[in-house]
Parts: structure tokens; C-alpha cells; sequence
């Protein structure tokens, strides 16, 4: 127990910084890609029937998805970031104590989110962007993911960021990876083998609620085991004894970052009801560019999920030399990998949205208006990928320092002042190709602002930068 512990304080504090975010971040990597694949590769297998109103429901639930991470980043990252700051200080049992709020904490909201969901979920499909040719797909699918499925799912993603900001990147690497895969198997199982023909949603959201729980209970495994050698804890009395400070603590964190990716969902949305608004096509080939650009996103939110931990253990112990390198060095690595991509769907959009639509099974006139939308949209939204990883570097850094406040202004002003007015301002004066242009300009406005208030934080808190 106590040479892991030597080792990861020596990984956090000692380890060149190179090595230590490459140690943190590349297990992160490979599993935010085999996690991006896990939720890709529903609308892949959707995508070989051809059929462009599977692929626009898909892109309907898509937000409602993404909301199982926005709960997760509640007590996952915020509950991840103080367990570090409480290592980086010396006080393991107050870490034990936040690690056992955070687990029942995520458990309790996911049932309540599960609840809601199924009260209200025609309402809610609707407002989406659902069109009665499809609704009863997404109904179907969202049934099974989110109203029976979110438990597994939220909780394998607070289980994730815990273990991973004790040091255990490659066991949380380890149990989303595994949903991923098996996820990869069970949907052709049972889209076209197990369901009959024109079920093939439902077999999807089966295989995915299914790789859910395999994974969730994976995690649930590690951690336990986690328990003897970091101070982590699973035990009710720990949660209980989590006394009001560091729930406001873990709170000022986890809140900024649940409505980061909250209102990034929200964004998501309003995209949703914009392009429904022009068509379903138009809304389909929107979803699969939102899936395309992902691949850049999960590898720079690896990063930063790798470094976030190492910045915390280095703020809270003083040693803000090396906390400013960290910083420095992710974001040069992330900045190179999104030019690379950016370049690389310049070039090969129509290669790039051709994989998640068949254009010779179903319809094949609107496949083709679709794919066509499709990478006209990817042409233009990828080049928000480089401004984008700013975003993503800045708010994950004030997230391990515990700036909060920044945090949540920062998220503010990127989707409500500059991202979404954006949206409809420039859709108005140029249609779908301006819905599509407003994420680049947006995010370039929210970078801007965010290395201001970086900055600004590093120049009262951290030395001159």
C-alpha cells in the first residue's frame, strides 16, 4: 500500500513532465477513442440500412446521451479534482470520505435523471427536433439507453474520473474500453440477427445498455480494489461523514464542469432544432458530422482528463513551477493533433461522412442529399478544432486549481454570449452554411476569453505567466 502510494506521488510531483502526462493521458486517449467508437458505432450499423430517419433520431438522442456526461462530470471530475488536491495536501481520510460522497452522490442522481426522462419523454423527443417520421425510433432508443440505461452509464463515468485522478488512468482506461468493444460486437448481434428487419434502432440501444453494465461493473471492481492502496473509499459511513466544506469544495468544481458540458449540450440542442427546422436531411447530415468531429475532441479531452490530476497534485502541494509546465505542454500537444485533423478533413470530408451512411441500401437519393450536407458542414466546422482545444485546456486547468468561478464564466460566455446567439444570428443571414460556420467563430470568441481569465487567474494565484 504504501510504495503504490510513493509511486504515484513520485508520478504526480517528480516524473519528467513529458512522462507523467504521457503516462496520464495515453491510457485516457485510447479509451475516450474506444469510448467514441462505443457511441459512434450505433449510428455506423444504423447507417447500413441506408435509412436517413434511423440517423436523424439518432442524432435527436444524442443530447439526451450527452447529458448522462454533463451528471458524471458533477461528482466525477469534481469529485476526482479534490481527491487530488486532498493527496497533493496530505489528508487521505478527508479523500476517502469525498471518493465514497461522490460514488453514492452519482448513483442517486443518475435514478433521479432516469425518472424524469421517462415521465416526460415525448414532450422532451419533440422539443429535440423529433418529426413524426422519427420519433418512434428515438423513443424507442432513448427508452432503453437513457430512461433504464443511465444508472450503469453515469456511474461508469464518476467511477472513471475517480480512478483516474488517484493515479489508476489505465484500470478507468480499462473498464470504458471494455463497454466500447463488447458494444462493438452486440450491435450487429442484434440489429440484424437477434430483431427483425426495421428494429434495428432498438437492437442498438440494447447492445449499448448491455456494454454499459459490463462496463459499470468492471469499474465498480477496480475501484473497490483501488480502495486498498489510495485513499479512496465505498463505505456509507465515509460518504456520511463528508462534512459542508468539501462538499462546497467538490461542488464549486463539479458544477462549473456539469454545466460546461451541460450547456454544451444545450448548444448541441439548439443545432438540432435549427437544422430540423430546414429538414430531416439536414439534421441527419449534422449528426454525422457532430460524430466525425468527435474523434479530434476525444483525443484532446484525453489530455486534458490526463493532466487535470498531475496540475491539481502540483497546485495544492505549491509546486507551481511545474503545475505551469503541465499546462504548457498539454496544450502544445493538443494544438498539434487538432491541425493535423483539420487538415485531414479538408481533405477527406466526403471519405469521412460516407462511413456513417450507406448510399446504395434504402433511399438512395436522400443518402446522397445527407452525405452531401454532411461534409459540407465538416469542411466547415472543423476549423474550430485547434480554438476548441484551447477551451477544452483552459477549463480543464481552472477545474484543477478549484477555480470554479472561472470555470462556470467561462462556460457562460462561450455558449450563451458567443456560441449560441452566433448560431441563430448567422443562420438567418446565410441558412445552414451559416448554422455550420457559427461554431468556429464561437469558439474562437469563447479561446479568447479563456486564456484572458486564465491568465489572469495565473497572475494573482500561480506567478507571472
Amino acid at each position: 500500500m504504501k510504495k503504490n502510494n510513493i509511486d504515484k506521488r513520485t508520478l504526480f510531483a517528480e516524473t519528467p513532465v513529458p512522462k507523467a502526462l504521457m503516462t496520464m493521458a495515453i491510457p485516457t486517449i485510447i479509451s475516450q477513442m474506444i469510448n467514441l467508437i462505443y457511441n459512434m458505432v450505433d449510428a455506423f450499423f444504423i447507417g447500413r440500412t441506408g435509412n436517413s430517419y434511423m440517423m436523424a433520431a439518432t442524432t435527436v438522442t444524442l443530447t439526451m446521451v450527452m447529458m448522462n456526461v454533463a451528471l458524471s462530470n458533477l461528482f466525477g471530475i469534481g469529485g476526482g479534482s479534490l481527491v487530488a488536491r486532498k493527496m497533493g495536501a496530505g489528508a487521505p481520510e478527508e479523500a476517502r470520505r469525498v471518493g465514497a460522497f461522490s460514488v453514492y452522490a452519482a448513483t442517486a442522481l443518475a435514478l433521479v435523471y432516469s425518472v424524469l426522462i421517462g415521465l416526460f419523454l415525448d414532450p422532451i423527443l419533440r422539443f429535440l427536433g423529433a418529426s413524426d417520421a422519427t420519433v418512434d425510433y428515438a423513443r424507442s432508443y432513448a427508452l432503453i439507453v437513457i430512461v433504464l440505461g443511465s444508472l450503469p452509464s453515469i456511474l461508469s463515468l464518476t467511477l472513471a474520473h475517480l480512478l483516474r485522478n488517484t493515479g489508476f488512468s489505465g484500470q478507468a482506461s480499462m473498464g470504458l474500453s471494455m463497454g466500447g468493444i463488447l458494444n462493438c460486437v452486440l450491435d450487429p448481434l442484434f440489429m440484424f440477427v437477434l430483431l427483425p428487419r426495421g428494429q434495428e434502432v432498438t437492437g442498438a440501444a440494447i447492445a449499448t445498455a448491455l456494454s454499459n453494465l459490463v462496463s459499470c461493473a468492471y469499474l465498480l471492481w477496480a475501484y473497490v480494489r483501488a480502495t486498498r492502496v489510495v485513499p479512496l473509499s465505498y463505505r456509507p459511513g465515509d460518504a456520511k461523514a463528508m462534512d459542508r466544506g468539501n462538499i462546497r469544495a467538490l461542488l464549486s468544481v463539479g458544477v462549473p464542469s456539469a454545466i460546461l458540458t451541460g450547456l454544451f449540450d444545450l448548444a448541441n440542442i439548439c443545432v438540432n432544432i435549427i437544422a430540423a427546422a430546414h429538414s430531416d436531411l439536414v439534421l441527419a447530415g449534422m449528426g454525422i458530422v457532430m460524430k466525425v468531429e468527435r474523434v479530434p475532441n476525444a483525443v484532446n479531452i484525453g489530455i486534458c482528463q490526463g493532466m487535470l490530476p498531475i496540475v491539481a497534485f502540483n497546485y495544492a502541494s505549491g509546486n507551481h513551477s511545474r503545475m505551469k509546465e503541465v499546462m504548457r505542454t498539454a496544450r502544445l500537444s493538443g494544438l498539434v493533433i487538432s491541425f493535423i485533423c483539420m487538415a485531414l478533413f479538408e481533405f477527406f470530408a466526403d471519405q469521412a461522412v460516407s462511413v456513417f451512411l450507406s448510399t446504395s441500401a434504402g433511399d438512395t437519393a436522400t443518402a446522397l442529399a445527407t452525405v452531401g450536407y454532411a461534409a459540407l458542414f465538416l469542411r466547415i466546422r472543423c476549423l474550430a478544432s485547434p480554438v476548441q482545444f484551447i477551451n477544452y485546456s483552459t477549463s480543464y486547468s481552472m477545474q484543477a486549481v478549484g477555480n470554479g468561478r472561472g470555470t462556470l464564466l467561462h462556460a457562460f460566455v462561450r455558449e450563451l454570449v458567443f456560441y449560441i446567439p452566433l448560431m441563430f444570428l448567422l443562420d438567418r443571414l446565410f441558412g445552414e452554411v451559416g448554422l455550420a460556420a457559427a461554431l468556429p467563430v464561437g469558439e474562437a470568441c469563447g479561446a479568447v476569453f479563456a486564456l484572458w481569465l486564465m491568465n489572469k487567474w495565473l497572475r494573482k494565484h500561480g506567478g507571472e505567466e
